[in-house]
């Protein structure tokens, strides 16, 4: 009998690594789909004063400021800031990305050095994700400025991440169901949350560059 519940238990894991995230992720991509559509539809206010900078170079500079810390005056000033910023969205990547090793190339994790190196990661970023936390909570001006969702986002991605830790090993059939079972939700929940807001950062960041850019105030210029 135990042998019996222990296959039906790794039938109900292995459709919830595969068909589940297949319709969840289908789920998620129709739901951006429609978004970007209905952003594309949208017809961009018109600048009408005459340009003096150069705005695709600007909306280029724009989109790929995340990449350029020194770049961006808040960053020069806070550079802790910056390496938690990285740490928690290198951690979340890798952590995606093992949504797919799992069930598709889990060879991979059968090596040591990609195994620990994984893990590092994502505790990393876990930890990042805790003390991102406890700022939002301890701080009154986080506090004022922060909703509902944004707690719940960063408690449920602190959970996700803590999940995959233990997941990746890919050895514990308990942490594979939260693993995937968080998987799930995440990608039905992330397109109607405040997480989403990676899918409206190349429209922002190239219509703050184009703008800003014709007007010659945008990159900055040295001692100006």
């Amino acid at each position: 009998m135990p042998r019996e519940g222990e296959a039906e238990m790794e039938r109900f894991l292995d459709v919830l690594k595969d068909e589940v995230q297949i319709v969840a992720l289908s789920v998620m991509a129709l739901v951006y789909i429609i978004r970007i559509r209905w952003l594309m539809a949208r017809t961009l206010a018109s600048e009408r004063t005459p340009p003096i900078g150069d705005a695709t170079r600007a909306a280029r500079r724009s989109l790929f400021a995340v990449a350029m810390p020194w770049t961006i005056e808040s960053m020069t000033k806070h550079w802790a800031t910056y390496v938690e910023f990285v740490v928690f969205h290198i951690g979340i990547a890798v952590t995606i990305a093992a949504t797919f090793v799992i069930p598709y190339a889990p060879g991979l994790f059968e090596s040591q050095a990609i195994l620990v190196a994984t893990q590092v990661i994502i505790a990393a970023a876990f930890v990042v994700g805790v003390i991102r936390l406890g700022r939002r909570c301890m701080r009154q001006d986080l506090r004022l400025m922060s909703s509902p969702d944004d707690y719940f986002s960063l408690v449920l991605l602190d959970l996700y991440l803590i999940s995959a830790f233990f997941a990746v090993p890919n050895d514990n059939q308990w942490a594979l169901i939260a693993f995937f079972g968080l998987t799930t939700f995440f990608l039905l929940y992330v397109p109607f949350s405040k997480i989403s807001h990676y899918i409206y950062y190349p429209f922002a960041r190239v219509y703050f560059g184009r703008h800003f850019g014709r007007r010659g105030v945008y990159p900055k210029v040295r001692g100006n």
